[in-house]
């Protein structure tokens, strides 16, 4: 499973400073497409420790992975928090 495309993720939001600085904007994890066994594209997200978080679902296509990763970016922004609760 050879690594084809790595995009690092980064905070929008830099510290307040009282005087100009550079500073870099903080990673906030990354997303990583790769080829799967069976010749598939999926990409996985990771946190900024490395832990994988997300796996996505099988792409027929590179450029369809691709599409996948731009829609998780999109439409996550903004996206609702929904409390389950137990049924137990």
């Amino acid at each position: 499973m050879a690594l084809e495309y790595e995009e690092t993720l980064y905070s929008k939001t830099l510290p307040v400073c009282k005087e100009p600085q550079k500073r870099k904007p903080k990673k906030t994890g990354k997303f990583e497409l790769f080829q799967d066994k069976t010749g598939g594209f999926r990409f996985r997200l990771k946190a900024s420790n490395g832990e994988v978080i997300a796996v996505s679902q099988r792409y027929r296509s590179k450029k369809s992975c691709l599409n996948g990763i731009q829609s998780v970016k999109k439409n996550t922004m903004n996206a609702e928090i929904a409390h389950l609760k137990d049924k137990r």
